[in-house]
């Protein structure tokens, strides 16, 4: 018998100072059986990080043609791609073929041999960028997860304070490992 996703509900309150957007999102995530709850949670970060009402999460890891969470234009084209983990080249040269900016949110210990390993093989697509999540808020902010929260995001000068219903917080300072160019 097949395992099922286990269904996540968010109430989601972005306030990011530095974009100029503030909005409270109500998503629903199906958490893969395979996915752990870090993972998961990154991939929350990476929404609040690019909050938008068009911005919507992909099949993840039950779809090799779709990403973790993208954005689509009225035409259907894609706007934004973006993948959480440690994603092989080939997948990023496809996905930087098919979107206008592709989005890397790497995390975990082997974050940084991957990067050695595929900085190189990517440098030819423009408009890729790598963003690494340091182990220490990926695994704090794991302990947030729960079936149904209430998370408040809170961005200022590129730091992120997320803060549970609960008062547990947890601060996270995205590092910027490759810039698009395009």
């Amino acid at each position: 018998m097949a395992l099922k996703a286990t269904i996540f509900k968010i109430d989601l309150q972005i306030a990011d100072m530095d974009r100029n957007y503030y909005a409270e999102h109500a998503l629903t995530i199906a958490r893969h059986p395979s996915e752990t709850d870090e993972r998961m949670m990154v991939r929350v970060l990476a929404f609040a990080c690019h909050a938008d009402p068009a911005l919507s999460f992909g099949k993840g890891l039950s779809s090799e043609d779709e990403p973790d969470l993208w954005q689509k234009d009225l035409t259907g084209a894609i706007d934004l791609w973006i993948e959480v983990g440690l994603p092989d080249e080939k997948r990023l040269l496809k996905a930087s073929g098919r979107a206008a900016q592709v989005v890397v949110y790497s995390y975990g210990s082997a974050a940084s041999i991957w990067w050695k390993q595929i900085a190189g093989k990517i440098e030819r697509a423009k408009n890729i960028s790598v963003r690494h999540v340091p182990q220490e808020a990926s695994l704090a902010l794991a302990k947030l997860a729960q079936r149904t929260m209430q998370l408040q995001c809170t961005v200022q000068d590129n730091q992120m304070w997320f803060t549970a219903a609960a008062g547990d917080a947890v601060a996270v300072e995205v590092l910027e490992w490759r810039h698009a160019r395009n």
